[in-house]
């Protein structure tokens, strides 16, 4: 099976301009994501989609795979089912499985994109995504951070920026979990995603996974125990370059 991995970024974020190229220990923050992304053996290659020269050119000094695509592009999943089929051109062969891992995640693993792709044995399973538990309150209350809840078969049922589940009566055994943004598709899948139109709570919720729920389709969601950060703001770049300070897989690449 030929899975690829590609990493979408651009400098133009609106709540952090320029965060691909934060430095996190001496080291943009996208070259982080790459060079833990591409340690994972069951990908056959890893790729960074970008619209910026400057993306470009890091992800080449370190002797990466950037793909440039159109400035154009609101959504990461755009950017990235533009790649893919840049790439499929490229070396002539068809990609079955695409993992979209946002640029913003530096804490992620190697056996975390294994994880993820798992349930597609399931020859039903078209879109994962990865949960994580929500270790503190305000990170509850935090916009930034995605909220999920899910079913008894760890289907998605809701995704928002707000605090949900709600608290109002206790949590019981109901766990409070976000959402990490390690997201495989199947090919075919990615491309009619991005066919579908956006939906009402899509946009209201800011969260594209809506997508697939409002069309009737499954987000099968993975729990992982890893803790991981994403950075949405200048704070969340100091709090990860604290955490990552005893980081042993950054030891084997800084």
């Amino acid at each position: 099976m030929n899975i690829v991995s590609i990493l979408p970024a651009r400098m133009n974020s609106s709540r952090f301009p320029g965060k691909p190229l934060a430095k996190i220990h001496g080291i943009p923050m996208i070259g982080h994501c790459y060079l833990r992304t591409q340690f994972c053996q069951k990908l056959s290659g890893t790729y960074v989609a970008t619209c910026d020269q400057e993306i470009f050119d890091y992800v080449l000094s370190i002797g990466g795979c950037p793909v440039m695509t159109s400035d154009t592009h609101e959504r990461a999943s755009d950017r990235t089912a533009e790649a893919m089929l840049k790439i499929e051109k490229e070396t002539n062969k068809k990609i079955d499985i695409v993992v979209m891992v946002q640029g913003d995640e530096p804490m992620i693993n190697p056996s975390m994109i294994d994880k993820s792709l798992e349930p597609f044995s399931d020859i039903e399973v078209q879109v994962v995504n990865l949960m994580a538990d929500i270790e503190t309150l305000d990170e509850f209350h935090d916009p930034n951070e995605v909220k999920v809840v899910v079913d008894k078969n760890s289907n998605a049922i809701y995704f928002s920026r707000e605090p949900i589940p709600s608290r109002k009566k206790g949590m019981g055994s109901v766990p409070m979990q976000k959402q990490v943004c390690i997201i495989p598709f199947r090919r075919d899948y990615l491309i009619d995603f991005n066919s579908m139109s956006e939906t009402p709570l899509e946009i209201i919720e800011s969260v594209d996974m809506m997508r697939v729920i409002e069309n009737g389709d499954k987000v099968k969601m993975i729990k992982v125990n890893d803790i991981t950060y994403s950075v949405d703001t200048l704070e969340d770049l100091n709090k990860v370059q604290e955490e990552m300070k005893n980081d042993s897989l950054m030891q084997t690449y800084i």
